[in-house]
């Protein structure tokens, strides 16, 4: 995985001319405040290395209120990314969830953000690379929002193990808009995949 603090090589910036279109980019949105929720906007300027430019979020080193630390480690989650199914999903169960409620700059559909390994990189747009770096590990705030709603956002498997829905965290790569409408190409790493866990 890329060091967010460690400009990319322009050779890494482009789009694989051969990689097709994996989903779309729904909803981009940003808070300057740190809050739950995020407003949705039309476009979203992300800045390599720091993220969502103007949200609170952004940062090179790690701007969540309860993970901040005298000296802060690298922001591994400059850019928060949910897949819209899940808002589908919810609203099955009873539950209104809209783009920006949960607090992700991106929503997305047509990506198992889940299912992708760490490492992955998204072309969101022709401008913008994100590499992931883990799940979302949500938090008590979720049930502050919707009550119940946390239950429906983590859970177990058949095994036991820890399932987490609430997307997937990374960081930018390069400088650039994204926008709603923005095909969304995936570049899976090289070499054996290791699956995400919570950052």
């Amino acid at each position: 995985m890329i060091d967010p603090m460690t400009p990319v090589p322009a050779a890494s910036r482009a789009v694989p001319p051969t990689a097709p279109a994996a989903g779309v980019v729904v909803s981009v949105n940003s808070s300057a405040r740190h809050g739950f929720s995020k407003d949705e906007r039309d476009a979203v300027r992300v800045v390599a290395g720091i993220g969502i430019e103007g949200d609170a979020h952004a940062g090179a080193t790690v701007q969540h209120r309860s993970r901040r630390v005298a000296d802060p480690p690298p922001n591994l989650r400059q850019v928060h990314l949910m897949h819209a199914e899940l808002f589908d999903e919810l609203a099955g169960r009873g539950f209104a969830v809209t783009p920006g409620d949960l607090g992700e700059n991106v929503t997305t559909r047509g990506v198992d953000l889940l299912g992708l390994p760490r490492g992955t990189r998204l072309h969101l747009g022709p401008q913008v690379v994100v590499e992931l770096t883990g799940l979302r590990n949500p938090c008590v705030q979720i049930d502050r929002f919707q009550d119940g709603l946390m239950r429906e956002l983590v859970g177990r498997d058949a095994d036991g193990a820890v399932v987490r829905k609430a997307g997937v965290m990374s960081v930018a790569l390069t400088t650039g808009m994204v926008r709603t409408a923005d095909a969304i190409v995936i570049e899976l790493p090289d070499g054996p995949h290791e699956a995400l866990g919570p950052v």
